[in-house]
Formats: structure tokens, sequence, C-alpha cells
């Protein structure tokens, strides 16, 4: 990013050269998403900005216990990118919009209970994983469904178990907090509400929120809404705009240079300097493309286009859930059992659904399961 931000302060020519390689980096992301061989990523240490781009769209996302996940873009006024706008708001209820614009870090297992990772092995356990991996043969004709079924089964393999007594952070009550808060239509709604709930946490959120660049605040939240109607393609194609627009914006360079290169104590200027000086028609502005853009053509033509990741190899998301309450009666005790069956005993399974019966779920006159939905 600093290299970027250096170029920008160049002019035209150099404005140019930063947005040719974010086409190259949203290419190479697109064709990861809609790779036809197996693909594993193993996220064992610092995950942020392109190195997510390079491992959230893969089918396999191995966690550890050094994983240190996050989306810092609005620090550096900038947006969350690198298909951002495909896997945060296909999170649960509004955890992504949470991350996006609070650059909320996610440590170790909890990638695994938010959804980022599929899998969660401790790290001495890769070097044995990857040579595994590598002895793995397949059928000429097997599918890719196939191929991917088989690398589940060896990851499971070596998955010891996960960290006792640490359950996912963003659970519980916490959790609602954020979906009450974060399922707002507007930043000022947001931190209304957050004012409204009062707690401590509701009160650094606020900060937190303030001291990002008000500009990439506000394109991240409408990125949220409209980013989950998005195909795979479509969301690069859309970002590469957005992100040519931040390559004119003076937030980006000066959050860059804030932060990154003269790491600065007193916070970055931004323009303009608070959240509410932002003006709807120029956050509309960045969701247009830019005087004289092209298309964005992606390496790979005729890949599957998608609005939905076509692989599920985590936990089973709140909607699947919600899906299996309302289809069939269950006890608390039956489903929790259920679940825990179809996903084959994986490990986190039966610590999510747990939590998702405590916190969505209330009980009919029989005491079966009924879904009591959400505020967002």
């Amino acid at each position: 990013m600093a290299t970027l931000a250096e170029k920008c302060k160049e002019g035209p020519e150099g404005i140019k050269e930063s947005i040719f390689f974010f086409g190259l980096e949203y290419r190479l992301n697109h064709l990861i998403a809609t790779y036809s061989k197996p693909y594993v990523a193993l996220l064992d240490g610092v995950t942020m900005g392109g190195g997510v781009g390079l491992s959230v769209h893969a089918p396999f996302r191995i966690a550890t216990e050094r994983t240190h996940f996050a989306m810092p873009e609005t620090k550096i006024g900038f947006f969350p990118d690198v298909g951002g706008s495909f896997f945060l708001p296909r999170l649960d209820g509004c955890l992504g919009t949470y991350l996006a614009l609070t650059s909320e870090p996610l440590m170790g297992v909890h990638t695994l209970y938010a959804g980022i990772a599929t899998h969660y092995l401790h790290s001495s356990s890769l070097p044995d994983l990857e040579q595994r991996l590598s002895e793995l043969a397949f059928a000429d004709n097997a599918s890719i469904t196939e191929r991917n079924n088989i690398v589940n089964a060896t990851i499971e393999e070596f998955v010891t178990g996960l960290p006792p007594n640490e359950p996912f952070v963003f659970s519980g009550d916490l959790r609602h907090r954020i979906d009450r808060c974060f399922g707002r239509s507007t930043i000022p709604e947001i931190l209304a509400a957050l004012e409204t709930d009062g707690s401590e946490w509701a009160d650094n959120t606020i900060k937190t929120i303030k001291a990002r660049s008000p500009t990439a605040v506000h394109v991240a939240l409408m990125q949220m809404r409209v980013g989950r109607e998005w195909t795979i393609q479509h969301t690069f194609q859309r970002e590469y705009h957005i992100a040519a627009h931040f390559m004119h914006h003076p937030d980006f360079t000066e959050g860059v240079s804030s932060l990154l290169i003269r790491k600065d104590a007193s916070p970055p200027s931004w323009t303009p300097p608070s959240l509410e000086e932002v003006k709807a028609q120029d956050v509309k502005a960045f969701f247009q493309p830019p005087a004289g853009a092209r298309k964005l053509e992606m390496f790979k033509t005729g890949a599957p286009d998608y609005k939905d990741y076509p692989h599920a190899f985590g936990l089973p998301s709140e909607e699947k859930l919600g899906e299996m309450v309302r289809r069939e009666p269950f006890t608390p005790r039956g489903f929790v059992a259920a679940v825990v069956e179809e996903y084959a005993g994986k490990e986190g399974v039966k610590q999510k659904v747990i939590d998702v019966v405590e916190r969505r779920c209330g009980r009919d006159e029989n005491g079966y399961l009924t879904w009591v939905g959400g505020e967002w």
C-alpha cells in the first residue's frame, strides 16, 4: 500500500499505475475464486489486505492458533476490497458489516467460528498436512466436487480439537448488540443505535468508527448493503472501479502516509474530516465507473459466476440452521445432535449450534424449537 500511495502522489501516471495494480490483483482473486482444482489456503499468521484476497475465496481455509485476520482498510482511507464486497455481507447476521467498518481483528479459532476459516489446526500439524496433500492422487475423470471432498477428508484427519474454554468472542449478548446496531441503513443510524446501547463496547466502537476515514466508512457500509446481490465476477469489476476512485481521493494517500509511512502519533487528516460532512452523492459516485474506465476483463473467461460460494466446508451458516428449524420439529438436544451428525462430528459445529439455539430460537408449547429471527 505504501508504494501505491507514493505512486499516487506522482500525479496522473502514478495513479494510473496504482489502478493497474488493483486490476491485476482482483483478476487473480477472481481466478482463485473460480479455480477448477482444489485450492488450500493456510492462514497461519497475519492475514490482511492482499493475504485475504489470496485465501478467503478458497474452498479450504485453515486457521491456526497464530492466525490474525482483519480487514483494516478503513484505517488507511480505503475500502474492504479483494472481494470483501462478496464474503463479508455473506457472514452471519451483521458480523461482516461490523468487521468492515471497525477493522476489528479475529484471532485463531475465532476465524473458524466467524466463517472466515473452514478448518482449525494447530500450526505444528501443517508440515505433515502439506506432505499428505502432496501425496493425494485423483482419478483422471474425478470432478472438482469429488476432489474437494477427498481434500476435505484429508484435512479433517489432522484436526485434533479446538482450544478449550475459548468460546466465540462475537457470540451471545455481544452478537445481539452487533446485529441490532449494525443492521441499520445509515452511519448516523448505526451511531445512534450504539449510543442508545450505552455499553462500554458500544462507546469504544463509536470512537473506533469516528477514528476511521469518514469517506471510507460510508463507502464500506454501502458496499456491505449492495455487495450481497453481486456475483463473484461482478464483485471484482465493481471493486476495481471503487479502487480507482480511491486512488484519486486524498484519504488514501493521507491514511497510508500517516499510518504506514510516517507512522504519525496524531491521527490522519481526513477529507472531509467528519462522518457528518460526507455527502450521499459523493458516496454514490464511488459505485459508478470513473470517467473513461473500462470493464475489468478476468484472466479466466467462461468461469462459473455465482452469487453464493459453491463450496461449503466450514461451519453451517445461521441461515441454514434457521431453515432446518423452520422445516421440521426439533427439541434443542435433538437439533444439536442432528446437525453434528450431518456434519460428521466436525469440530466447532456443536459449539456454534448451541450458541445459535440460545440466541435465535424459542420454544413452542411442545418444547420444539421455533426460529425467533433477528433485527437486521
